[in-house]
């Protein structure tokens, strides 16, 4: 059987980035339990807006398509997102809208989410550690006909909750990762 491949994207460009940092926690504990890790930035995949003037006469850009055929190549994928203003941020979004526009030969426009498990965690510096954010992602991967599994992580207060060694301090967020990590293997070990 081949590895398990995921695919951890952080949903925040930002330096330092509160997300970035629990995806790359995430990251070493999905290789922890023998999945093999691609974590990317978003920042190498530049998206315009979506618009659907600009798709009808330039087709879908080609980060996009690379997006998709990168997402193709996994299992399972864990998006880590911020949360602004009570829900996802653009960038997080708009990946999304365009990703779901791309249909390669002998595929349906959108397959690359029915064929894939998806996590959702967040990180915040308030109390709800990005809860409402996850609440919208997990519509919008839902709405792509998306396989999301239950298990999700809102680590709260964030920018106080790892150690020196960069492991999360308190032992319900270490759960709720190890919980989230674990679903995620062996939802998608069941799909491959």
């Amino acid at each position: 059987m081949s590895a398990l491949k995921i695919l951890v994207i952080p949903g925040s460009l930002r330096a330092g980035s509160l997300n970035a940092k629990l995806a790359a926690v995430a990251a070493h504990a999905l290789a922890q339990e023998g999945a093999e890790i691609t974590r990317i930035s978003l920042a190498d995949f530049p998206l315009p807006i979506y618009d659907g003037d600009l798709q009808a006469k330039s087709g879908v850009p080609k980060n996009a398509v690379n997006l998709k055929r990168m997402m193709a190549a996994h299992h399972g994928v864990l998006i880590v997102t911020p949360e602004y203003n009570s829900s996802v941020p653009a960038l997080v979004k708009n990946t999304v809208d365009w990703v779901s526009r791309v249909q390669d030969a002998h595929e349906a426009r959108g397959q690359v989410f029915r064929e894939r498990v998806f996590a959702i965690a967040s990180a915040s510096g308030g109390r709800l550690g990005g809860a409402r954010a996850l609440a919208a992602l997990r519509l919008i991967l839902s709405a792509c006909h998306a396989q999301v599994i239950p298990n999700q992580l809102a680590l709260a207060f964030a920018d106080d909750a790892y150690d020196e060694m960069d492991r999360l301090k308190n032992s319900a967020d270490a759960q709720a990762l190890k919980a989230l990590v674990r679903q995620l293997i062996d939802v998608s070990q069941r799909m491959m």
